[in-house]
């Protein structure tokens, strides 16, 4: 390769190559996240460098003075996290060049989510590139990328369909608990947390029309403006042991780094709940819920990886027009790369790892 082609590499982990309980162990909280920045930022090979962060995955991208940067930014991902470098590696995906190019769009467009299509993705891969273009840590070949992986995708999403249909994690897991429950108007639902997801599902649960919907959420501020938003009430975070007996459907969406609802507090509720069945859906990462609640009798726990095994059975009509946008991506993929590359490039780049399975052709663990 020529002096002036950059070296751009992605490594990462993700729902194609790592379970629930293992994407856990991976997740960056804050305050990893800033000490990795640090790290990477101390290291003279890398010039510019991204972190993204979501439910799904974790996934550095970075452009390195030398081909072979990979091992390195495994080595520092490890350290931080306190995780073995063989038990990462099993789970670790590395491309280059074009290859990586031709990831973040899929990425950015939703065909690399578990639910594919998904809308979401874009704003959080948008989220990442500013905090990381607001630090100094992107740079010229970042910013041409990034900024042609938001073209890409809004570019995708208008001209074909691969966003039709419920690919989002709320409208999942209200239509889940509308297939349970049937009509919503009599249930009491409660949703832990107060982010994006959140205000998503309680939309979403409205436009079901949904009986009482209720936050509660470490900030009770931001609980009250969902709850006016929606015409819904508020639950004081320290009484959430104590009211959940009065709710039949519980929606957790929050960032802590521990359990939030715990096994003898879910025990204790339904011992209150009579003999009515308790729906649990645990969309965060790390997980709220005690996984070991689902032993419970009565008790319905669903995961972020529950709720994509359900949402393959949408994607069956969309399988052409997700190939059409791969078709579409992967040429503008190559195209950029050769503008960034053009001496001595392979057009592909480069996988050094097994090949992960297309989305549509694999059920997500």
């Amino acid at each position: 390769m020529s002096r002036s082609t950059p070296h751009l590499v992605l490594l990462g982990a993700s729902h194609h190559t790592a379970p629930l309980e293992v994407r856990e162990r991976f997740a960056l909280s804050p305050e990893k996240r800033a000490a990795l920045a640090a790290t990477l930022k101390a290291d003279p090979s890398l010039s510019e460098f991204c972190l993204l962060g979501t439910c799904n995955r974790v996934e550095i991208y970075a452009v390195a003075s030398e081909p072979d940067a990979g091992p390195r930014l495994a080595e520092a991902f490890c350290r931080l996290q306190e995780i073995d470098s063989a038990a990462f590696a099993p789970h670790a995906v590395e491309r280059h060049g074009a290859a990586a190019v031709a990831h973040l769009f899929a990425v950015a467009t939703g065909l690399d989510s578990q639910m594919v299509g998904e809308a979401e993705i874009l704003g959080q891969v948008k989220d990442a590139y500013a905090a990381a273009q607001s630090s100094g840590h992107v740079g010229p070949v970042l910013n041409r990328v990034f900024q042609k992986a938001f073209q890409s995708a809004k570019l995708v999403r208008s001209e074909t369909a691969i966003g039709a249909g419920q690919v989002s994690i709320a409208t999942v897991a209200v239509a889940l608990a509308e297939k349970i429950f049937g009509r919503l108007r009599d249930s009491r639902v409660l949703i832990v947390g107060a982010g994006d997801i959140a205000e998503k599902t309680a939309k979403a649960l409205r436009s079901r029309d949904s009986g009482t919907i209720a936050f509660t959420n470490r900030t009770g501020v931001r609980a009250e403006e969902l709850a006016r938003e929606v015409a819904g009430e508020v639950v004081p975070f320290e009484r959430l042991g104590a009211a959940l007996p009065d709710f039949d459907i519980v929606v957790s969406s929050t960032s802590a780094p521990e359990i939030v609802l715990t096994l003898p507090m879910i025990y204790a509720a339904m011992h209150a709940h009579a003999s009515r069945p308790l729906f649990l859906i645990d969309l965060a990462l790390p997980r709220d819920i005690d996984p070991a609640a689902a032993e419970l009798p009565n008790v319905f726990l669903y995961n972020l990886d529950d709720l994509a095994r359900l949402a393959e059975e949408n994607i069956a009509h969309r399988r052409a027009e997700i190939a059409r946008a791969r078709a579409i991506l992967q040429e503008r993929a190559e195209t950029l790369w050769h503008k960034l590359a053009p001496e001595g490039s392979s057009p592909s780049g480069s996988v050094v790892s097994a090949p992960v399975a297309d989305p549509v052709d694999a059920s997500p663990r």
